[in-house]
């Protein structure tokens, strides 16, 4: 279905060619919303770019261009604001057919990229042997919202989790187990104690460190006792990692880790290759690779290293190993790594590296995704009240228990499996919302208060925004709107179908920036949208014509809210 923006921008191109010339067609119409309603839906800025062009006044140009336009069928003859602003009113049938097309429509209007790539989201990213904690949850949540989103649009998503399985702490942990007589098969073994211990034994004990530094050799080399510990942590630390994912509602599963152990046999070539391309040199006794346009601090080149001085490979190498994969073996076009900003020049230097080496060509895309910190309230990075960090499946409990208090006193007739379900939507959403809701690149501060607020841009005031309307549907005793037409007899009904009908450049705009608060943002406003229809415009008690419309706005509303968070990871529920 076409959006209204791209409608109008056809017209204005066409409008700019009549106007000023074919020499302009290339000109960007400059397509907005209105701030304020009363001037129009959307303003054209154009007339002051195309002003320095002519060399005339904005307003001049903005005049010959409303003479030169044909809203025919889609807005009332634009006016004009300002120093040259073209405001443009849609054409109330317009608006009411596209809102019925898209009520119609099983996928709310929306077309499958014409054009979909192979893309590789890499997010999560947690370490075998140590517990998942808050840390990991950003990469989790958001990069799961963006493989959601960019699956929708039509493009083909691998999701990768880059779990950490492999490197020197195996042999130091492992040594550890062996000489303590762990029982392995113990699935409630507190990894991340042992993993403790193993570390202070290394730090305190040469002969200690000794022994685990000739274990991780004989790990690397295949040994079969070594091999037999180091695999079954792997999958007891991949079972727990699911239990978080399930708990979490992401759609990361086992087949879709690739960790650093999968690369283990390509890394060799990795730094083989570097070398024969003239790309890497011996540098203070390691491999290096000197990307152009990095430098230290003192103005030297920046090296990357991808062999040290012992034969032992980097997590530079791991990447440069896993980017070649992924594009040369998976086919990608498109690769999103989601990971915390203070990765960033890593990940520049990277991916510097393989378009130089032609492990990545010019029609492939690198994007490194960086995130900020979660903060507590005081400012500081979240933690424990003992200091230590937070546990992300304890993180997630107390979110359901939180959650669960507030639904039983908000609604004590739902029976308990029922308060249960809820609470979990509700305590999981709160938090996923919260993180995403925010602009990525920022910090943002945990507060269970905040994010569990039946009001303001929250997880549960959305969710509570959907099931007000399914209570709509309940009284009606109807599942659905039957189709039918939309009359606009009331300002809100128009404002929420503009709401509703902006739903494809949202998502749209999230997939190409990779910035899911985009999509948290427009989903608050279509709630506050339909509070304000709700308040406005009576729905089961007005008269049959607009009766039977405003049905049709209250579903295409709610089918809106519930896409709108499955792309972001969050259920909604039918009553809380």
């Amino acid at each position: 279905m076409a959006r209204l923006d791209e409608m109008i921008a056809d017209r204005m191109r066409d409008a700019i060619v009549r106007a000023c010339g074919a020499e302009h067609a290339d000109v960007d119409p400059l397509i907005r919303p209105t701030q304020d309603a009363r001037f129009g839906d959307f303003q054209a800025n154009v007339a002051m770019s195309l002003a320095k062009r002519l060399g005339k006044k904005p307003r001049d140009v903005a005049d010959a261009l409303v003479a030169a336009l044909d809203v025919t069928g889609l807005a009332a003859t634009p006016t004009i604001a300002g120093p040259g602003f073209v405001n443009f009113r849609i054409d109330d049938p317009l608006l009411g057919r596209l809102a019925g097309e898209a009520s119609a429509d099983a996928r709310l209007g929306l077309a499958t990229t014409g054009e979909p790539l192979s893309v590789v989201v890499d997010y999560s990213g947690p370490n075998v042997a140590k517990d998942m904690h808050v840390g990991h949850l950003r990469s989790t949540v958001i990069g799961d919202a963006i493989a959601r989103t960019l699956a929708f649009e039509g493009h083909r998503v691998t999701r990768q989790n880059h779990v950490g399985d492999w490197g020197t702490q195996f042999g130091m942990l492992i040594e550890h187990l062996v000489e303590q007589g762990r029982a392995l098969t113990d699935e409630t073994l507190d990894l991340t104690a042992c993993y403790r211990e193993a570390s202070t034994r290394d730090a305190a004990d040469p002969a200690f460190a000794e022994r685990a530094r000739r274990r991780v050799v004989a790990l690397q080399s295949g040994d079969p006792e070594s091999r037999r510990i180091w695999t079954h942590l792997v999958a007891l630390s991949e079972r727990r990692f699911q239990a978080v994912y399930d708990q979490l509602g992401v759609a990361l599963a086992t087949d879709d880790i690739r960790g650093e152990s999968f690369y283990n046999d390509r890394l060799a070539a990795v730094v083989a290759d570097l070398r024969a391309a003239g790309l890497a040199r011996e540098s203070e006794g390691a491999i290096c690779v000197f990307p152009d346009g990095f430098k230290t601090k003192d103005g030297a080149p920046l090296p990357l290293i991808v062999q040290k001085g012992d034969g032992g490979y980097l997590y530079a190498t791991t990447d440069l190993a896993a980017l070649r994969y992924r594009v040369g073996e998976l086919g990608a076009r498109r690769l999103v790594y989601v990971t915390d900003a203070r990765q960033r020049q890593h990940f520049q230097m990277v991916f510097a590296t393989a378009r130089a080496a032609g492990w990545a060509p010019a029609d492939v895309a690198l994007e490194h995704v960086p995130f900020g910190s979660v903060l507590g309230e005081d400012g500081k990075p979240f933690k424990t009240r003992a200091g230590e960090t937070v546990g992300l499946a304890t993180l997630l409990d107390e979110a359901e228990t939180r959650a669960h208090a507030i639904v039983a006193e908000k609604n004590a007739d739902l029976d308990p499996a029922e308060q249960a379900r809820v609470a979990h939507a509700v305590g999981i959403g709160a938090i996923k919302y919260a993180d995403l809701a925010s602009d990525r690149v920022k910090d943002y501060v945990f507060s269970w208060d905040r994010m569990l607020a039946m009001d303001g841009n929250t997880a549960p005031y959305l969710q509570y925004a959907y099931t007000r309307i399914r209570s709509i549907f309940r009284k009606a005793g109807i599942d659905h709107a039957p189709p039918a037409p939309i009359v606009f007899a009331e300002p809100a009904e128009r404002a929420l179908a503009l709401a509703i009908l902006a739903f494809e450049g949202v998502v749209d705009a999230v997939g190409r920036t990779l910035e899911p608060h985009r999509l948290c943002g427009y989903l608050y406003d279509l709630a506050t949208a339909f509070s304000a229809f709700y308040e406005a415009c009576p729905v089961l008690s007005a008269e049959p014509p607009l009766r039977a419309g405003r049905l049709v706005l209250a579903d295409l509303t709610g089918r809106t809210l519930a896409q709108g968070l499955e792309l972001l990871g969050i259920r909604v529920v039918e009553r809380m």
